[in-house]
């Protein structure tokens, strides 16, 4: 259709002209080299009242951005340490040392109860008052439970059956009856005692279950117990120092990629041809390190984790492919 001449007071104003290389935006021409996407982790405190997932959700909102994960899980319940990535930084989650771990612990003697915690009803009381217990006696217990020992998971935690969480089976009215794990427990000191209340440390491996300890510490002092209260301290190199209130995280609260690396991996410095030979996906000489290695080209910027595979140095995660 061609357009004809309009009123002098028309509403629809004169079409302007297309430039060549299309329209303009109307903020004006993009930059060739816009912002770099924020990467990297970033450590929050998580308060309680919340799931892991909750503050991944939080995150998006205050960081700007759809791509945000967490590694490793904490119980609503739970308050303390939490690792996120951010941009690309999801891709070291799978890939973060995190197996050992520290949490300050309340546990209540008394009763035991279905979910090992203060959430679920009370399902047995031992036949013996939590006064009865010597001081030398519980230092015994805790004793007991330290080292490489086989632990039965709380019946509400996510470890799956048959291809479902525990939990899930357990809140549809089903019976789960859960089989013991090996764990490694390094520490496990009482640090102050209000009469049925303790006060605990737990220096623990991954897969441990601390309200599973409150319950089978019940059980050897034959009174009963369940955990009341949790706080992660540290979760591999990340500990509370580290870590900031979900409600003041912003894009500065997050560890850029190549301190985020050099942190949590041990680092190996390419020069420029070994650079280039990565970046096109190329293995190189072998780390002889027993996991992976962060990368970083001759101008500090990490390319890749390396693993050793095969005799030779072959990428696991590539962060700046050529």
């Amino acid at each position: 259709m061609v357009d004809g001449p309009r009123p002098p007071n028309s509403a629809i104003p004169p079409r302007r002209p297309t430039p060549p290389n299309g329209p303009t935006p109307p903020n004006g021409p993009t930059p060739l080299n816009g912002p770099t996407p924020l990467s990297g982790l970033v450590v929050v405190d998580k308060p309680p009242g919340m799931t892991s997932h909750d503050v991944v959700a939080r995150l998006r909102r205050l960081l700007a951005t759809r791509k945000v994960g967490h590694a490793g899980t904490l119980d609503p319940m739970a308050t303390g340490v939490l690792v996120c990535g951010v941009g690309r930084g999801t891709k070291l989650l799978g890939h973060l040392a995190l197996s050992d771990k520290a949490y300050l612990a309340t546990i209540v003697l008394g009763a035991e109860t279905s979910t090992d915690d203060a959430e679920g009803e009370p399902v047995s009381r031992g036949p013996r008052d939590p006064s009865d217990v010597p001081d030398v006696e519980l230092d015994a217990a805790g004793a007991a439970l330290t080292g490489l020992i086989d632990q039965v998971p709380s019946s509400v935690s996510a470890v799956k059956v048959d291809g479902r969480r525990a939990y899930a089976r357990v809140r549809a009215g089903e019976q789960v009856e859960l089989a013991a794990r090996h764990v490694e427990v390094s520490a496990f000191e009482v640090l102050a005692r209000r009469g049925a209340e303790l006060d605990v440390e737990v220096a623990c491996s991954s897969g441990t279950y601390v309200r599973a300890l409150a319950r089978d510490l019940g059980r050897a002092l034959r009174c009963g117990g369940h955990l009341s209260a949790l706080r992660r301290t540290r979760v591999g190199p990340f500990d509370l120092a580290a870590a900031h209130v979900l409600g003041d995280v912003s894009p500065a609260s997050v560890v850029p990629l190549e301190a985020a690396v050099a942190r949590a991996f041990p680092r190996r410095d390419l020069d420029a041809e070994q650079s280039v030979a990565l970046r096109y996906g190329r293995p190189l000489q072998p780390t002889a390190a027993d996991g992976p290695v962060g990368a970083f080209a001759p101008d500090g910027q990490v390319l890749a984790l390396l693993q050793d595979r095969d005799g030779l140095a072959r990428p696991l995660v590539v962060f700046a492919p050529a």
